[in-house]
């Protein structure tokens, strides 16, 4: 078997630059939800130092007189351009397994395809994306997953290769092991990577020189595979690439909020994105939970973060199952936060003369007539997130009689599954759970979408999703 993995040049920056040719060669970054921190580079902005996770703020301090374009992240936009490259991919080899939106591993069985020139087949697909989408790809090509990733890295740094690197030979594999930095390798924590650079191990050739036994000891299996792959072993299947065990969604609000039915709608749609998350990978979550963290940056303000987690009876992946669990943990979160704050503000009043006394306890009997009356939430919250773990694959669903029947829950799957379809075919979000629906856009008088309702003052235009913002050529 021979792989090819293809993989997108800095993918958010060069979606971006598809559309707007004038920021080639500039320094480009793109910017998390709510316009929070740096999330993509490109190489340009990378080559000024601008380090991911940097909060937008502190971009403009941290590199005075600089000229970067910042943009804010549009994910419609980029997963359909990823769309368009997966299907001319799909169209080049005879197997093809999406990794991710921006990678993809291609397969050929080497009795039929044994003669071809891999190399100049390369150079040729990724002058093909380039051409019919504007998207720059790296292809690098090995007789493992892993290698195939080595060489990949190599076609993207070097030029010369011209997009495409093939190692081929035993030469060229110790060649390019040696060049190959530890920490870069695919499979390689951050803890091994540190243990051992200690040991005096800094290259993948270092690495594949170390006896397999110790391997295993201190890395597992899962470091043994990564050696076996790298000394030209085929061993790491498809289905073992690492996939996600938890995910998770969660944004910083644009507004504080103190209502808990307001709260409700934010964590109704994270919690519908993550069940979307999970019917995508073909998986099941068995817990759900909901955090929620007031503003740290108001010290006038009280502060909090709490988390509660809600186990299903099964594993689930429907939105409305997903949903129900995020609304239990949420009201348990808001319960928990409540009691804690009224506790502290009984201590204090344990501490204060008796003209405060009086005062805070009629502060502290409004408070309890708000929860009460079930009027809002005494605490200003400023980012919640929805996180489902415990994930199993769709196809090991384990049956329990607390459970709701099983075939309910098979139509809520399936029409989840629906509209996941619809919305695919017709755009983001045409359809959704009605506990997530937001409030109203004055402009279109309609109620606004996940995408529209987190701060996004530096987006670009949806300019292949929606018919408003195609391109006009004068």
């Amino acid at each position: 078997m021979m792989y090819a993995l293809v993989d997108c040049d800095n993918c958010y920056v060069s979606c971006e630059r598809v559309f707007n040719p004038a920021l080639e060669g500039k320094a480009v970054v793109v910017l998390s939800n709510n316009d929070g921190c740096v999330v993509a580079r490109s190489q340009e902005a990378k080559a000024l130092g601008v380090p991911e996770g940097l909060p937008f703020f502190q971009l403009a301090e941290r590199f005075p007189g600089k000229e970067i374009h910042a943009f804010s992240s549009n994910y419609t936009l980029y997963g359909d351009m990823s769309r368009r490259v997966m299907g001319i991919l799909r169209e080049s080899a005879p197997e093809m397994f999406v990794y991710s939106i921006d990678e993809a591993f291609l397969m050929f069985d080497e009795s039929p395809y044994l003669k071809m020139d891999f190399k100049k087949w390369g150079e040729e697909l990724a002058a093909k994306v380039r051409k019919w989408t504007g998207m720059p790809v790296s292809i690098g090509i090995a007789r493992t997953k892993t290698l195939a990733k080595v060489a990949s890295k190599f076609a993207k740094r070097y030029p010369a290769y011209k997009k495409c690197c093939f190692i081929q030979t035993e030469e060229q594999r110790q060649k390019a092991l040696s060049l190959f930095p530890l920490e870069d390798l695919w499979g390689i924590g951050r803890r091994h990577a540190a243990r051992l650079s200690a040991l005096g191990v800094k290259t993948a050739l270092d690495f594949t020189r170390i006896p397999a036994e110790s391997v295993r000891c201190a890395m597992t299996v899962t470091g043994l595979r990564t050696w076996m792959e790298l000394h030209g072993r085929d061993c790491i299947a498809l289905d073992n690439l690492p996939r996600k065990q938890t995910i998770c969604t969660s944004r910083s609000f644009p507004k504080m909020i103190a209502s808990k039915e307001v709260l409700a709608t934010p964590v109704a749609g994270f919690a519908a994105r993550c069940a979307q998350k999970l019917r995508a990978q073909h998986s099941m979550a068995q817990f759900v939970t909901v955090f929620m963290s007031t503003n740290p940056f108001r010290e006038d303000l009280d502060q909090m973060s709490v988390g509660r987690t809600v186990a299903l009876p099964a594993p689930a992946c429907s939105d409305p199952e997903i949903v129900h669990a995020a609304m239990m943990a949420m009201e348990a979160c808001v319960k928990a936060a409540t009691s804690y704050r009224f506790a502290v503000q009984q201590a204090e009043l344990e501490a204060s003369n008796i003209d405060e006394l009086l005062l805070a306890t009629r502060e502290a009997a409004v408070i309890k007539q708000g929860e009460e009356d079930n009027s809002g939430i005494p605490l200003q919250w400023k980012r919640a997130g929805v996180i489902v773990s415990g994930i199993v694959p769709d196809s090991e669903l384990q049956t329990n009689f607390l459970d709701i029947p099983p075939v309910l829950k098979q139509k809520l799957t399936k029409l989840s599954q629906v509209a996941d379809a619809i919305n695919r075919k017709h755009g983001d979000e045409v359809i959704q759970v009605a506990k997530a629906l937001r409030s109203t856009d004055p402009e279109t008088g309609k109620a606004l979408t996940f995408r529209n309702s987190i701060l996004h003052d530096r987006r670009s235009p949806f300019y292949t999703t929606d018919i408003r913002d195609i391109i006009e050529v004068k």
